[in-house]
């Protein structure tokens, strides 16, 4: 059974940092392309990072470019996403996604067959 499991989000204060983890059962993280989306309340869902199927190469919005990391640990089969300097605006659900027909990032949402639960990342003093 395939499956996509968050965690690690939480409230941080503004300029804080917070690391969300996704682990992956059921199929290899590491042979797929990996997605981070998160969705505000009253927003469309945004794409915010991927990491490709080899892990040679990782893309991020302009909005996360600079402040977020995405890694993945193969022996753990999880992938994570580290937020440093976090604004309010990063306020949102933060969901996990797994591509497994293709090889290179892809920000569309409809490209990925697996999705998580998604976790809140709130950023308020």
């Amino acid at each position: 059974q395939v499956q996509l499991v968050e965690s690690g989000g939480g409230l941080v204060q503004p300029g804080g940092s917070l690391r969300i983890s996704c682990v992956a059962s059921g199929f290899r993280l590491a042979a797929h392309v990996a997605g981070w989306f998160r969705q505000a309340p009253g927003k469309e869902r945004e794409w915010v990072s991927c990491m490709t199927y080899n892990g040679g190469s990782t893309e991020y919005s302009d909005s996360v470019k600079g402040r977020f990391t995405i890694t993945r640990d193969i022996a753990k089969n999880t992938v994570y996403l580290q937020m440093n300097d976090l604004r309010p605006e990063d306020t949102a659900v933060y969901y996990c996604a797994a591509d497994l027909r293709s090889f290179g990032c892809s920000s569309n949402g409809a490209s990925y067959d697996y999705w998580g639960q998604g976790t809140q990342v709130t950023v308020s003093s």
